[in-house]
């Protein structure tokens, strides 16, 4: 089958929400590297994600339209679909900011337990990512909004074994590949010396 172009855009957008999770732990975790532990670092880090989200989705839409790229006469304008198109916004600005605090907190309470402070942060991407396919095609499954008539549209519709499986593998598969991911590398984060200890005197 020909490469088409909206391949493309699946790949693009898979990769880009796949490296999330990693990439705004790691600049969080910079932001507050050498200071005492503080939300701070965590909120800077999200002050930067707000930023991103301006300059491509605020400002990119804006040059177009007003460079003529785009016209404005193209678009339906209506309450429902601006309400829907910012609520999915605020959708995603939360989540981002549950990660962020998610990583935090996972930190903090393995290191009051007296545990390694990778320990629960490992669970974080493999329970987001496990958990978010499964939840759309749940709501998929009730809400049918029509376009142009209604969004208050629920109607529960019963599917084959086969989606209800699927659904399960899903999540499983991304959680289990996520999962081994994440304990490799915090197993390879530890000391030398610790694994020496952890793995007993070599014979």
């Amino acid at each position: 089958m020909k490469f088409q172009e909206w391949q493309l855009y699946v790949l693009l957008a898979g990769l880009s929400w796949g490296v999330y999770v990693p990439v705004i732990f790691f600049g969080g975790s910079e932001l507050g590297f050498g200071r005492p532990p503080s939300p701070a670092s965590r909120f800077v880090a999200i002050l930067c994600v707000g930023v991103a989200y301006f300059l491509i989705g605020v400002l990119l839409p804006l040059f177009l339209f007003g460079t003529g790229m785009q016209k404005w006469s193209n678009v339906n304008v209506n309450a429902n679909g601006l309400i829907f198109s910012g609520l999915a916004g605020v959708a995603g600005a939360v989540g981002a900011i549950c990660v962020v605090f998610a990583t935090t907190s996972a930190v903090n309470e393995a290191k009051a337990a007296g545990l390694a402070p990778g320990t629960y942060k490992i669970f974080i991407a493999p329970l987001i990512f496990g958990l978010a396919p499964v939840i759309n095609v749940l709501v998929s499954m009730i809400w049918h909004p029509q376009p142009g008539r209604t969004w208050m549209h629920f109607d529960f519709e019963m599917p084959s074994w086969k989606l209800a499986v699927g659904i399960v593998l899903v999540g499983l598969g991304a959680a289990l590949v996520l999962l081994s991911k994440e304990e490799k590398e915090s197993g390879a984060a530890k000391p030398a010396a610790v694994k020496q200890v952890e793995e007993g005197p070599k014979t």
